[in-house]
């Protein structure tokens, strides 16, 4: 019996083997996919629990409330619009009895100091007569204010207690990233310790608060007594200081700003130096022009550090130093970062000149918000 060997050449195959052959011939082909193929994802690994991260910052967060000794005729103070018709409402209204109906707001802070010192933001001690500090345990402590900024709602206080104070350090906001996992942290109304977490939405957005606007835009829930709070990278080191929410209702609907430490943080030093912040500035109304290259003068304050350095109106400032200048806001924070007293060479072009001047940086009134 002749033995037939499959897949040589030239020898015969069986009816059965041919006629396999020719029904995987005639089936019908796939259909090429409309995915690509599957590949390791490039975020590998994420936080499972920000539990230890919350046990390790929790104790370093505040509750500030904030006093006056004159009371209203009716002994009673309104609820600020934070808190009315909160979840919160009823423990603020006890804490307001227990102050003597004094209160007239609550946010929350951190310690970044084993002395007692506070981060918070300046709109929640404004206009304080007295201010009380309650830490993550509720021992409370009388704070004093050491220094406030309005323009960018920073202010910093201290508190004297008998041990060394738990505290956070900074981290580098200019290393966070669209995208990066952040953790927001308060204590509202001394309720104690409260969190959330999110993701980085946007950098650099401008909400129309100030000439100093850079904030971070987050998606973690900035809740109602939060504001001064922390933002936190993963390693524990704060990244923003919370300020203002987006919200139609008086909630959270997913859209916060924080400031970020490389704004806050030297602020801060300042402020614990001085008390104060002493900012450039050059008596000047400007216009940005169409496209880039400069910001043109269209007023010049009388006697001001502009008129001195003989700056005129149509002049377009095109550097300040070897920094060049696109919009009027990068010329307001660059002269702003500049010390009183100090001279800057400004390079400018007059209509088909172009000059560098010298000019003697001037103090920022505290009532001008231009340049």
């Amino acid at each position: 019996m002749p033995v037939l060997l499959l897949g040589m050449p030239g020898l015969a195959m069986s009816p059965a083997t041919a006629m396999a052959q020719d029904v995987a011939a005639s089936a019908p082909q796939p259909t090429p996919s409309l995915f690509a193929a599957p590949v390791p994802p490039i975020v590998s690994s994420g936080p499972l629990t920000f539990a230890p991260l919350v046990r390790q910052v929790g104790p370093a967060v505040v509750n500030i409330a904030v006093s006056q000794d004159n009371r209203q005729a009716t002994g009673h103070q309104p609820l600020p619009p934070s808190v009315k018709g909160t979840p919160f409402e009823h423990k603020f209204r006890e804490r307001m009895r227990a102050h003597g109906e004094e209160m007239l707001g609550a946010g929350s802070g951190f310690l970044i100091d084993p002395s007692g010192v506070i981060v918070t933001n300046a709109h929640v001690v404004g206009g304080a007569d007295q201010i009380t500090v309650s830490l993550a345990d509720g021992t409370e402590f009388p704070a004093r204010l050491v220094g406030s900024d309005d323009l960018t709602d920073i202010a910093v206080i201290q508190i004297h207690a008998p041990h060394p104070m738990p505290f956070v350090p900074w981290g580098d906001s200019r290393l966070v990233n669209i995208g990066d996992w952040i953790m927001a942290a308060g204590n509202p109304f001394g309720l104690g310790s409260s969190v959330t977490a999110g993701i980085v939405s946007a950098r650099g957005r401008d909400i129309g608060t100030g000439p100093f606007d850079d904030f971070f835009q987050i998606d973690a829930p900035i809740n109602p007594g939060n504001s001064g709070g922390p933002s936190f990278n993963l390693g524990g080191q704060v990244v923003a200081v919370n300020t203002a929410i987006v919200s139609p209702t008086g909630g959270s609907v997913g859209i916060g700003f924080g400031l970020p430490s490389e704004i806050v943080a030297p602020i801060v030093e300042e402020l614990r130096r001085k008390g104060r912040i002493d900012r450039g500035w050059l008596g000047v109304t400007l216009a940005d022009g169409p496209g880039h290259g400069g910001v043109q003068i269209v007023g010049i304050d009388r006697d001001g550090p502009a008129m001195k350095a003989h700056l005129h109106i149509g002049d377009v400032i095109t550097a300040v130093n070897d920094e060049p200048i696109d919009t009027s806001r990068m010329l307001i924070r660059s002269i702003a970062a500049k010390q009183p007293e100090s001279t800057v060479v400004l390079h400018i072009r007059r209509r088909h000149e172009i000059l560098s001047l010298n000019a003697c940086v001037g103090h920022r009134p505290d009532e001008d918000m231009e340049d």
